[in-house]
């Protein structure tokens, strides 16, 4: 009741002020008609916050989310449910709910009447253009009575998160030279190089089945190793995100990390359909395997909350992803490189992987004087063609382009000598 009287609205706070001076009138000229108007004045606040006081304690709130993972662009709907859980009406509630600026302004919402163990739902619908995750919520119920005497807020500790992924477009289906599967004249088997039964050994990775511990090589080396003899028959991709933040330029959903994000989304998403086992490595330690089926699941969240960083390395990069390689397919989605950067790439052509890499010319992505621009394209023309050298299949990507219009240059065999030859008369005609 306390608390109901501190909610009382400058009409309510008006009445009891009137009432005071009535009943004071009332003692001075003795009147007792003008004191019975008084106590009927005193007696409408009061009545006011006894009726919303009490109300505010008979309400539920659930809130759903539509769908609950929503991608960069597209809109998320949140519907609200109310429920009055007492035998008395409600009178007027106004809802907000509170949201994070990205995710737009506070929806308010108002509801006329709630009857007794009446439930109402009510809906809005919510966007957003840069990929996190966004807590939604709590919802601030403002309760009333009839007569706008009384007004108290409610505020519900539930709080729920829309998780906004990468932009992922569908690719073209092409056939990547050097993949790994079961059959086919593309497809390859390893063969034993120790251990007993001619079976391989690597390091255990969590989730693998613990009847296929090797104990003769995990006694050797003294951590716990697996047989492989059945992952030569999978198709393994690694995919690997450049998160420098001194490789990319721009900001906000329109940078060119945000393309980089959502080309690695788009091309794991391809691969897992198209049946690869796979694996996420980023410079900032984010290292990730994925099965049949937990790809989307794993991977766009994962790529929901990452970021640039600013002590990023390419070298820490490659020991990364190296330090747990075992051939299959390499595709990287780089910024900018410098010609010492690509060169390092190179350590990622061991084991037999076949390596692809989309090289983002960053510079692209914003504006700058003709002499600077000159010199940044020769810069990228040569990191690309050392990453060429490197033993890459080097994609270039500059500002406006489309993935699914690079994707097919992933697949060119011989048309990557012709762009090694563009390049090295790019680079040449620069020099001159």
């Amino acid at each position: 009741m306390r608390e109901a009287l501190r909610g009382l609205t400058t009409r309510g706070r008006s009445f009891l002020a009137a009432a005071a001076a009535a009943g004071v009138s009332a003692f001075i000229l003795g009147e007792r008609d003008l004191l019975r108007v008084a106590i009927l004045l005193a007696a409408l606040p009061l009545l006011a916050a006894a009726y919303v006081g009490r109300s505010r304690y008979k309400l539920a709130c659930t809130r759903s989310l539509e769908p609950g993972r929503a991608a960069v662009g597209s809109s998320a709907r949140v519907i609200l449910r109310l429920q009055n859980m007492s035998r008395l009406p409600t009178g007027t509630l106004l809802l907000e709910d509170r949201l994070p600026y990205a995710l737009g302004s506070r929806p308010r919402v108002v509801l006329e009447r709630l009857g007794a163990h009446q439930a109402s739902s009510v809906a809005y619908t919510v966007r957003a253009d840069v990929r996190g995750r966004y807590p939604i919520g709590p919802l601030v119920v403002r309760l009333t009575d009839p007569f706008g005497l009384c007004e108290l807020t409610r505020s519900f500790p539930s709080i729920d998160r829309l998780t906004v992924v990468p932009q992922v477009h569908p690719l073209p289906t092409v056939r990547l030279a050097g993949e790994y599967a079961g059959t086919g004249d593309s497809r390859a088997r390893s063969v034993a190089v120790h251990g007993e039964d001619d079976a391989a050994t690597r390091e255990y990775r969590r989730g693998d089945d613990l009847r296929r511990v090797h104990w003769r090589s995990t006694a050797r080396t003294g951590e716990l190793m697996v047989r492989r003899e059945e992952q030569p028959w999978e198709s393994r991709a690694t995919v690997v995100l450049d998160d420098r933040a001194s490789a990319h330029r721009g900001e906000g959903p329109t940078a060119s990390f945000e393309w980089a994000v959502s080309a690695a989304a788009s091309i794991a998403m391809h691969l897992s359909q198209a049946g690869y086992k796979l694996r996420l490595v980023t410079g900032s330690g984010l290292d990730i395997d994925t099965t049949e089926g937990t790809a989307e699941t794993i991977v766009l969240d994962a790529l929901a909350d990452v970021r640039t960083q600013s002590t990023g390395d390419i070298s820490v990069l490659v020991e990364q992803v190296r330090r747990r390689s075992d051939g299959g397919l390499v595709i990287g989605v780089f910024g900018s490189l410098t010609t010492a950067e690509a060169q390092l790439l190179a350590g990622l052509r061991g084991n037999g992987a076949t390596c692809i890499g989309f090289a983002i010319d960053s510079a692209t992505w914003v504006s700058m004087p003709p002499g600077d621009r000159q010199d940044s394209d020769s810069e990228h023309a040569a990191a690309a063609l050392a990453l060429v050298h490197s033993g890459w299949r080097s994609v270039p990507v500059t500002h406006g382009a489309t993935l699914p219009a690079l994707w097919p240059a992933a697949a060119r065999g011989s048309s990557g000598f012709a762009w090694r030859a563009a390049m090295a008369e790019t680079v040449s005609g620069v020099i001159r």
